[in-house]
């Protein structure tokens, strides 16, 4: 694997002077000289001309990788303008940090529910080397291997969940952009790219079943909040009878006991107010 080599090389303002004052020299020998020194002089100026061609620009969060007839030799990343020798080929490789968007993609949930999905990448290049040579195509190959991380992610956990010990796409956005960001990181490490942020951007039941996922997601919320409800119902009559005999309001038999636990629950998980009712005994004298 070839690892990046970050080459000095010298300054294009130095190399330009002597240069351009060399390019004069030759041009006043071929005009004073006699003919012998003249011819000298052009061969001097043409060599001149082509040195010029070394010269070259790095702009900031910028790099230049270099070949030497095919031979990787370094890269520079001095911003400015510099100058190396003429033969060498400089590629340029931005070091910005960049972002994209995946498109949406229809994938199964690991319930078989099928869903779309897309992502936000946001990454950038650390290992000019790498990027070059090691893939094709580093911007192309970023994208394809972040799709594919996030076909495999969406089809390794649920849509949804109601149960806070199963991880969802939904409902655990945070570790599941970890997750993300984690797994596009070992795609691309090959690539010599750093994944800076992973997220997803899209997340929604496929059109065909949108409208059946949504009743059965409000089927569910709906028994979810009553299971909470009862639970909640029963420990708060449960309290209550334990107050009362504990501090010896009122004694309960069994059938008393049984209708205002009933009373307590219809009044405690009804879904509407409930009616006070009075009851007064008959008084006899």
């Amino acid at each position: 694997m070839i690892k990046e080599r970050e080459r000095k090389v010298a300054s294009g303002w130095a190399a330009l002077v002597l240069l351009v004052l060399a390019i004069l020299a030759m041009i006043a020998g071929i005009i004073i000289l006699p003919p012998l020194l003249k011819a000298v002089a052009v061969f001097g100026l043409i060599v001149c001309m082509f040195l010029l061609a070394g010269l070259f620009m790095v702009n900031p969060n910028e790099a230049r990788v270099m070949q030497l007839f095919g031979k990787y030799v370094g890269t520079a990343k001095e911003e400015g303008l510099r100058w190396a020798n003429p033969f060498y080929s400089k590629k340029k490789v931005s070091l910005r940090v960049r972002n994209f968007e995946t498109g949406r993609m229809k994938v199964n949930d690991i319930d078989g529910n099928p869903i779309e999905i897309a992502s936000i990448v946001v990454w950038k290049v650390v290992e000019t080397a790498e990027a070059c040579f090691q893939v094709d195509n580093y911007e192309q190959f970023v994208k394809i291997q972040s799709e594919s991380a996030v076909r495999n992610l969406a089809t390794q956990y649920p849509y949804d969940s109601h149960s806070d010990e199963i991880t969802s796409l939904r409902g655990n956005t945070t570790s599941i952009s970890d997750k993300l960001k984690a797994e596009i990181q070992d795609r691309l490490d090959q690539a010599g790219v750093e994944v800076i942020e992973a997220r997803i951007s899209h997340l929604a039941y496929a059109p065909e079943i949108a409208e059946a996922m949504l009743r059965r997601q409000q089927a569910g919320a709906i028994i979810a909040a009553r299971t909470l409800i009862v639970e909640g119902a029963v420990g708060m009559v449960e309290m209550a009878l334990e107050e009362l005999q504990k501090k010896g309001i009122i004694e309960f038999d069994p059938e008393r006991k049984a209708a205002m636990v009933s009373n307590l629950l219809v009044v405690l998980c009804g879904e509407s107010a409930t009616q006070p009712v009075i009851n007064t005994g008959t008084i006899y004298q």
